[in-house]
C-alpha cells in the first residue's frame, strides 16, 4: 500500500543541508497497524507528513497504493489525500466555532459529499461514538477524552484506507487514552491501515509492527 524508496527531507541552505529524513526505505502494507517511535526531533512527524501528503520529500520515491506519489502535481496529491487518508492530531485541531455534527462533517463538505448522504455518515459516527447528545456542543464545551473522540471520529467518517495518527493520546489521561487505542484497534481489526506516532510504549504495542526512528533513520 505504502512504498518509500530512500527517501530523504532536507532544509538547504548556503552553505549546507540539514537532514531532517535521511535514505528511508520502507513497506507498509494494506490493514497493518504500525507504530512509529523516537526521540524527539528523530523526524517521526516529518516522516508521517509526507506519508499523509501534507509535505513532499526532498529526494526518493514514494508509491501509494501503486501510483507514484512523487510524481503527481500538486491538485492530483490533494485529491488523494482528501479522498483516501485521515488525520488524528494531538492537539485534536478541531474548529472551536463548529458544533461536534459539524466539526466531523467538515471533511465531507472538502469532498463534495451530498447533503442527505453528509447527515445519514456523521449520523452513523455520532452514534458509534455515543455523542448523539452531544452533537450540538462547541468544542470547549467537551472534555479532553471527547474532544479526541470527535477528532477521532472526524478522520474516519470519510473511511479512509489510511489513517495516521501523531501522538493520538498525547494530551489524554491514561484511561482517556486506552479508550483511544482501543478503538484505533477496533478499526484496523475492521480493515484500516493505521499509522501512528507514539512516546507511549504501552499503546505502541497496539500495533502489530514497531519502526523506530534515530536521527532522521529507521534503526536497524
Amino acid at each position: 500500500m505504502i512504498k518509500l524508496k530512500d527517501v530523504d527531507k532536507f532544509i538547504e541552505s548556503k552553505y549546507q543541508r540539514t537532514f531532517i529524513l535521511k535514505s528511508i526505505t520502507l513497506d507498509i502494507e494494506q490493514g497493518e497497524f504500525v507504530s512509529i517511535m523516537g526521540p524527539s526531533g528523530s523526524g517521526k512527524s516529518t516522516l508521517m507528513n509526507i506519508i499523509g501528503m501534507l509535505d513532499k520529500p526532498s529526494q526518493g520515491e514514494f508509491y501509494f497504493m501503486d501510483e507514484p506519489v512523487h510524481l503527481f502535481s500538486e491538485r492530483k496529491t490533494s485529491k488523494i489525500h482528501k479522498e483516501h487518508i485521515g488525520f488524528i492530531f494531538q492537539a485534536y485541531h478541531l474548529i472551536d466555532e463548529l458544533t461536534v455534527y459539524e466539526n466531523i462533517e467538515t471533511p465531507l463538505l472538502y469532498r463534495g459529499v451530498k447533503r442527505k448522504e453528509r447527515a445519514s455518515m456523521v449520523a452513523e459516527m455520532l452514534d458509534r461514538f455515543n455523542m448523539v447528545a452531544k452533537k450540538d456542543l462547541f468544542p470547549e464545551q467537551l472534555s479532553g477524552g471527547q474532544q479526541q473522540l470527535v477528532g477521532v471520529a472526524r478522520a474516519i467518517v470519510g473511511k479512509p484506507k489510511l489513517l495516521l495518527a501523531d501522538e493520538p493520546t498525547g494530551n489524554l489521561h491514561s484511561s482517556q487514552g486506552e479508550e483511544v487505542m482501543s478503538l484505533l484497534k477496533q478499526l484496523n481489526k475492521e480493515g484500516m491501515t493505521i499509522i501512528q506516532v507514539t512516546h507511549n510504549e504501552k499503546f505502541a504495542e497496539y500495533g502489530t509492527r514497531l519502526i523506530e526512528l534515530e536521527d532522521g533513520a529507521i534503526k536497524k
